[in-house]
C-alpha cells in the first residue's frame, strides 16, 4: 500500500512540474512509458498460458 502512495506522489510531482516549467513533452512520454511498462508486465504474466496452447 505504501508503494502506491509513493507512485500516486511521483506522477503528482511530475504533473505539478510540467505545470510549473510549461514541458508538456513531458507527459505523453510519461504515458508511453507506463504503456510500455503495463505491456511487457503483461506479456510476461500471459505467456506461459500461450506457451503451451502450442
Amino acid at each position: 500500500m505504501r508503494f502506491l502512495r509513493h507512485v500516486f506522489r511521483l506522477f503528482a510531482d511530475l504533473w505539478g512540474f510540467a505545470r510549473e516549467n510549461k514541458v508538456w513533452w513531458i507527459v505523453p512520454l510519461v504515458v508511453l512509458l507506463l504503456a510500455v511498462a503495463v505491456l511487457i508486465v503483461g506479456v510476461s504474466t500471459i505467456s506461459p498460458f500461450i506457451y503451451s496452447l502450442f
